[in-house]
C-alpha cells in the first residue's frame, strides 16, 4: 500500500454534525475505515472505529440538521465521549493501520471529502490534539470519482450504480455512511488505475 499513493494510507471519514459550519457547529459523531488490501492486492474495507462525540462548549447545534440525522443527544445509550477523547479513539485505529502498511499518514477519502476533513481539523485545533493522522488538506473526494465512473455524485445514487446496497434508513449514520463509501471508493479503485485488479 506503501508504494501506490505515494506513501498516504487512504482512510475513508464520515462526521454527522450540527450544522454546516464547521467552526461553528457541533461534531457529533466520527467514523473511520482505513482501506486494506486482500490477499490479491485488491482494495477492501479495513477494521474501523467510531465515537458518539459531546457537543464541544462553545459550538451550536442547528436542530435540522438532528431532525436529518436523527441523533438524540439525550439517548442513554449514546456514551458519547467527550472531543478530544473521540478523535484520539478513532486516530488510535488510524495511526495503527499507517504503521501497519509502512506509510507515512493517512489521506482523508470521504463523500463531499473536504467537509469531513473541515470538522475534523476544526475539531482538532479546537480540543487541542497534537496527533492529527490526517494529510491537513489532501483529500481523496467520491464525489468525484464517482461522477467519473457513474456520472453519480449522490452517495445513494453513486453506491447503487457501483452494484452496491444501500439502506435509506440507515443513511446519515456515520458508520453506515463511511462503510458505504469505503465500498464505493474500493469498487471504484479496483477497476481503474495503476493497480487495478477487479474481481473475476
Amino acid at each position: 500500500m506503501a508504494t501506490r499513493f505515494r506513501g498516504y494510507l487512504p482512510v475513508v471519514v464520515d462526521v454527522e454534525t450540527g450544522g454546516f459550519d464547521w467552526n461553528r457547529h457541533a461534531l457529533l459523531e466520527i467514523a473511520v475505515l482505513p482501506i486494506d488490501l486482500d490477499d490479491q492486492g485488491r482494495y477492501v474495507p479495513g477494521e474501523g472505529a467510531s465515537a458518539h462525540v459531546v457537543p464541544a462548549p462553545g459550538t451550536d447545534i442547528d436542530p435540522k440538521s438532528l431532525q436529518v440525522t436523527g441523533i438524540d443527544l439525550d439517548h442513554p445509550f449514546r456514551f458519547a465521549k467527550q472531543e478530544r477523547d473521540a478523535l484520539e479513539h478513532v486516530f488510535t485505529t488510524v495511526r495503527a493501520a499507517v504503521k501497519k502498511h509502512g506509510c507515512q499518514r493517512a489521506i482523508l477519502v470521504g463523500h463531499n471529502a473536504h467537509f469531513d476533513l473541515n470538522f475534523v481539523n476544526a475539531a482538532v485545533a479546537r480540543s487541542g490534539h497534537k496527533r492529527n493522522p490526517f494529510h491537513p488538506f489532501s483529500v481523496f473526494d467520491t464525489v468525484t470519482l464517482a461522477g467519473l465512473a457513474y456520472g453519480q455524485t449522490v452517495l445513494a445514487r453513486a453506491v447503487q450504480a457501483a452494484g452496491l446496497e444501500w439502506n435509506s434508513d440507515d443513511a446519515h449514520s456515520a458508520v453506515y455512511d463511511t462503510e458505504r463509501t469505503a465500498q464505493l471508493f474500493c469498487t471504484i479503485a479496483n477497476t481503474c488505475g495503476r493497480f487495478a485488479t477487479p474481481a473475476t
